[in-house]
């Protein structure tokens, strides 16, 4: 499942500027992907995980402008189609980007999310 985050912040007082970039960087420490400007992505395990990270949203959100979130499966994502432009190729946003650690007989999913495909190092 996919969680997109759509947004229209206020960008012309100082302070909104700030708040913008503060919400951007947490999307983006917070392991969402930019799938377009103001549209960001995150895979989601499950809908508890899903859940976390709505709440996470929804308390450092600025309190003007509009932001939006929606949950997808894998399924609905893959049919996205494209009228122009092409998917980005440099950055590895499906299941690619996942690795299993064994340990003690657990699996241990780890989502590592780097923004080159370069930096992956398996």
């Amino acid at each position: 499942m996919r969680t997109i985050i759509f947004f229209d912040l206020p960008n012309v007082k100082y302070q909104d500027k700030v708040n913008y970039q503060r919400f951007r960087k947490f999307l983006i420490n917070a392991g969402f992907i930019m799938i377009q400007e103001s549209v960001y992505c995150k895979i989601c395990l499950n809908p508890i995980q899903n859940e976390l990270v709505c709440n996470r949203i929804k308390k450092v959100a600025p309190k003007k402008g509009i932001i939006q979130m929606m949950v997808i499966t894998e399924k609905q994502y893959s049919n996205i189609e494209y009228i122009a432009g092409k998917p980005q190729e440099s950055i590895v946003d499906n299941s690619d980007r996942m690795v299993i650690i064994w340990k003690c007989n657990y699996i241990i999913l780890i989502m590592i999310y780097f923004l080159k495909m370069n930096m992956l190092m398996l």
